[in-house]
């Protein structure tokens, strides 16, 4: 498994992932910097874990396929003989 397949800017999983790590370190310190009643804290922390459970798979998804080069073929571009 290489890291470097994490790295894939052309794949729109890449920037998902990237949120929801960023989502997920924003609220796990406003649960634990503010004074928030346990309800809050509760739901906020549960959406904190929803949201590393989500960004891990995304992670498994991104280690196992392959970056794109940036050079795909599109379909009107098909040489084909008449």
């Amino acid at each position: 498994m290489k890291l470097t397949r994490l790295f894939q800017p052309r794949n729109p999983r890449f920037w998902l992932w990237v949120a929801l790590n960023l989502l997920s370190a924003a609220l796990v310190w406003m649960v634990q910097t503010k004074a928030l009643p346990v309800g809050v804290m509760l739901l906020l922390a549960l959406f904190a874990l929803g949201n590393a459970v989500l960004g891990t798979w995304l992670m498994v998804l991104l280690l196992r396929t392959e970056p794109t080069t940036g050079a795909t073929e599109s379909p009107d571009t098909d040489q084909r003989e008449n």
